[in-house]
């Protein structure tokens, strides 16, 4: 039989892979099941994007291959955006790539940039994205343990200099998953003078930039004086908009930079389902009616679920951003145990901060993307779990 090649071997467990199995089984079982695993809300997408997916399927010229041109129109929306949100101005055809996804492009960035014997440095717990891409690149992943003592963020500084030498990319994701840690514009700025420094690709992981609360206003990172020169900043319509299965992103940059990404896809996609794109590039420009009342929604979650843990007896922070909650558990429990008897036992599913790495045990992560009703159920139940393992310790 046919083997498969190390690299895949090396390819650590998908947290989410496993569980809308087990979620069908538990529902087979009988019992409530409270999903608050994955990313993903139970909030309608915007409804222009739906009335425009609609019209454009019916184009027979939308279910053509895009290729990597993809549809010009979303394009030239994401290029609105980007100057309307931001103040940056970036070319529509030279300087964006649409990705099926940003996990995709995120994924296929170190196919680009990395190869046997570079280094990727990559946050944990992270997106388990950035390892992956890097494993299948035949680079190593060095990884970089986020501290709660440290906000969470990568410190160049720590790595040693051996491995800078060898560092290709540096991954870095705020408002962050899973620990929702945001970074100082003087933290961003000192990144990319480091990378500018030692000429590291900095790969910014920017799905979040909307999802932020209480006036916190995300930066880009080309907001940064140099960052041009050696960042790719990447986004997705999945979480702002509600469209995670519709699979829409970006990556932007300059031209001399995001084009490797885009001869990569060349070899392994034919874009977006054009139709896709064009109900994306109507949520880009619907975004002033759209966003602000979703983030809303997401807030009051975020208000119900701090408040339902706490209760409940779990300490955690509240938030600027992201739709989680980084939750720490006593030393004695462990993630990956409490994770397990909190489903088994009561329904609920969260994620086990070891499902991260290494680096993310002793906390588990609670995405707030169902109602606040239910939420305070998920939270209930949680205190029971850590009532049974606490006293039986």
């Amino acid at each position: 039989m046919p083997r498969c090649t190390k690299r895949l071997l090396a390819l650590p467990e998908y947290p989410l892979g496993k569980f809308p199995e087990k979620k069908r089984q538990l529902v087979a079982r009988g019992m409530d099941v409270i999903d608050l695993g994955a990313g993903d809300a139970d909030l309608a997408p915007p409804p222009t994007a739906v009335t425009r997916l609609a019209e454009a399927a019916k184009n027979p010229a939308m279910s053509r291959y895009g290729f990597g041109l993809g549809l010009v129109e979303y394009r030239e929306s994401i290029s609105r955006w980007m100057e309307k949100r931001f103040g940056l101005r970036f070319d529509p055809l030279r300087e964006i790539v649409p990705l099926i996804g940003s996990k995709e492009g995120i994924s296929h960035v170190a196919l680009a940039y990395a190869e046997d014997g570079d280094v990727t440095i990559v946050p944990e717990p992270g997106y388990l994205a950035y390892v992956g891409g890097t494993q299948l690149a035949q680079g190593e992943p060095y990884r970089y343990v986020l501290r709660p003592e440290n906000g969470f963020l990568v410190d160049l500084d720590d790595v040693p200099i051996d491995v800078l030498e060898r560092t290709k990319i540096l991954y870095l994701n705020y408002p962050n998953n899973p620990t929702a840690a945001i970074a100082p514009r003087i933290y961003l700025e000192s990144v990319v003078s480091r990378c500018r420094e030692l000429d590291i690709l900095l790969v910014y992981d920017n799905a979040y930039s909307e999802m932020a609360f209480d006036g916190y206003r995300p930066p880009s990172i080309f907001e940064v004086d140099g960052a041009r020169e050696v960042a790719i900043e990447f986004h997705s319509m999945s979480k702002t908009y509600n469209m995670t299965g519709w699979r829409c992103g970006w990556a932007v940059g300059s031209a001399e930079l995001v084009s490797p990404l885009a001869r990569v896809k060349l070899f392994v996609d034919t874009g977006a389902f054009m139709a896709v794109q064009a109900a994306s590039a109507a949520a880009l420009d619907s975004s002033d009616e759209f966003v602000p009342n979703n983030i809303a929604v997401f807030e009051q979650r975020r208000d119900a679920a701090v408040a339902a843990f706490r209760e409940n007896g779990f300490d955690c922070d509240v938030p600027k951003a992201t739709m989680y909650l980084w939750i720490p558990l006593p030393e004695h429990i462990p993630s990956a145990e409490f994770a397990e008897f909190l489903m088994e036992e009561e329904g609920v599913i969260v994620l086990p901060g070891s499902s991260f790495g290494a680096g993310g045990e002793g906390f588990f992560r609670v995405s707030f993307v169902t109602s606040p009703d239910r939420i305070r159920e998920a939270a209930m139940r949680a205190g029971r779990v850590l009532s049974r393992l606490s006293v039986g310790a």
